[in-house]
């Protein structure tokens, strides 16, 4: 996160509208409760018409598991993790946990072991690193961190992604795991296979030592900021800084025998994917430069890189007209490359939409209610319906701040969060939120594999203030997934009319996040009568034939 500020996709899904259709909904419109429609609408979705595969939905560790993972008391790390990863229900079929099926390890770069001398002012923020030197390795490090990644593994996770912000400090150019330089990646002139060689051990030794194995690597993060202040790890680096790393990193993994699959992007935003932009011409325009057939620079021929492109979804998330155009945008040049998968690789609150958006009208004051949850799922949403992403992750998982960044946060019982580097170190309370429960909407139901089908009588892109929808579908087992998201102050009700199979006898059953229920399991509904509480996320489940 920046403190600073599959299939080939069907154009259906990319949401390609005209900009006289798109501008008329999205920031205008706030009168949902008034322009509730009267009766049931029809809820057309077609079994036939293939859209994107998905991937995973996940979160990150960073930064609040180490401390929690390594010193809090073992029962209340474990119901952290059931909250996260669990894939179980209760006695009455309500979920355990949101079912994550990918989780985020950040790499460390040796912060930690600095301390003050870091200029990293917040201890939380600072990594440790498995080796000082590149020779010899220390596997107790980053515990914490290790803890929870066995944790998701027990728990059924699908798939682990080590991402790093920074070399390790013995490699970087200023012994600093933040920059000081501009634009270029903070390492030594000639070290670039001196860090493929800590990315290819560190990996290898987590499989030997701890029985993990990682299934995807992100070696840059965020590459267009300067990370030149005292905030957190962070290094910037250039497109071609990637290419060059990118391919000394292929073959030593493949020389290791790691399955890992190298992925690339984690852009601040969307827009340095999909264009070049001004101040930023050699961090930018991303998805070109790496896929597009006729560049120099194409990194999809490697069989060990992943052909997956990663933004982030912060800043473009509002105004909402800039949310479903940069969506539009990214989706369209995935689209002309062919062959590439978008995923959304990060977010958590750092617009500022003003209070009749989000409580204290940006990210500052944690909200463990319906207004960011409803927030962060009309996100969601968009970024899979008019993005056509195939995963969507969000920051981190864990928070002790008073700020809108945590599906859990964490207390000391008397606050709503603090600075002091004590605090939660060793225990706490642990508050799940409702944003947790609205991810686990999508997270615990739709599940690696699923394929999203067109819902023709829906328009995502004019429904950011009333209804989104999106269906999915395992064909092998014959599951029907709907996601409905409400953000209007009013009940919707549809009729499904479902074309390519027919729905189990009339019957889906409901789970439902709102301000009253999280995730709860409801009673089986005909297809004819399905309704959308006002304010709530909903998630159809059932089977046909």
């Amino acid at each position: 996160m920046s403190i600073f500020k599959g299939n080939k996709v069907s154009l259906l899904c990319a949401g390609l509208l005209s900009a006289s259709s798109l501008f008329m909904s999205c920031d205008s419109d706030k009168s949902d409760s008034s322009s509730s429609e009267s009766g049931t609408a029809a809820l057309n979705i077609s079994l036939d018409m293939n859209l994107q595969t998905m991937e995973s939905f996940g979160a990150s560790d960073a930064w609040q598991c180490n401390f929690i993972g390594k010193n809090w008391p073992t029962d209340k790390k474990n119901k952290i993790a059931d909250l996260l990863f669990s894939q179980g229900v209760d006695a009455d079929g309500n979920p355990k946990g949101i079912g994550l099926s990918l989780w985020r390890f950040n790499l460390g770069a040796g912060s930690a072991e600095q301390g003050e001398a870091s200029d990293i002012t917040d201890e939380w923020r600072r990594s440790e690193c498995f080796t000082t030197d590149g020779v010899s390795y220390n596997m107790t490090k980053q515990a914490g961190q290790v803890w929870f990644m066995k944790a998701a593994r027990e728990r059924g996770v699908d798939k682990l992604l080590a991402f790093a912000n920074s070399a390790p400090v013995y490699l970087t150019q200023n012994g600093k795991a933040h920059a000081t330089i501009k634009e270029f990646y903070n390492l030594k002139d000639g070290k670039m296979p001196d860090l493929a060689d800590f990315w290819t051990t560190s990996l290898d030794k987590l499989k030997t030592e701890h029985g993990l194995t990682i299934d995807y690597v992100s070696p840059f993060n965020e590459p267009q900021y300067e990370w030149d202040g005292s905030g957190q790890e962070g290094s910037p680096s250039t497109n071609a800084n990637i290419y060059s790393f990118v391919n000394i990193l292929s073959p030593k993994l493949q020389a290791k025998g790691l399955e890992a699959k190298i992925v690339v992007g984690e852009a601040g935003a969307y827009e340095p994917l999909y264009k070049t932009v001004s101040g930023k011409e050699s961090r930018s325009n991303q998805i070109d430069y790496f896929f597009a057939t006729n560049s120099t620079k194409n990194i999809g021929s490697l069989s060990n890189v992943k052909k997956t492109i990663s933004g982030h979804s912060y800043w473009q998330a509002w105004p909402l007209s800039e949310m479903i155009s940069s969506r539009q945008a990214a989706a369209a040049k995935i689209q002309s490359v062919g062959g590439v998968s978008l995923w959304s690789s990060e977010y958590c609150v750092l617009e500022s939409p003003g209070t009749a958006e989000l409580p204290g009208g940006a990210g500052s004051g944690r909200d463990l209610g319906m207004s960011l949850a409803l927030w962060t799922a009309r996100i969601i949403s968009t970024d899979i319906a008019v993005g056509g992403v195939t995963s969507w992750q969000w920051w981190t998982a864990i928070s002790r701040g008073d700020y809108k960044d945590g599906l859990i946060h964490v207390d000391d019982g008397a606050s709503n969060g603090a600075g002091n580097a004590d605090y939660c170190k060793n225990d706490g309370y642990i508050r799940d939120s409702k944003t947790l429960w609205a991810l686990g909407n999508f997270s615990f139901f739709v599940k690696p594999g699923m394929v999203r089908v067109q819902i023709p009588s829906i328009d995502n892109s004019t429904a950011l203030n009333d209804v989104m929808l999106t269906a999915y579908k395992d064909a092998t087992n014959k599951k029907l997934v709907i996601v409905a998201v409400n953000i209007s102050k009013s009940a919707k009700a549809y009729k499904l009319n479902l074309a390519g199979g027919t729905v189990t006898d009339n019957k889906l059953t409901p789970y439902i996040t709102s301000e009253t229920m999280s995730l709860k399991k409801g009673t089986a509904v005909d297809i004819s009568g399905l309704e959308i509480p006002a304010r709530s996320v909903v998630t159809y489940v059932g089977t046909y034939k």
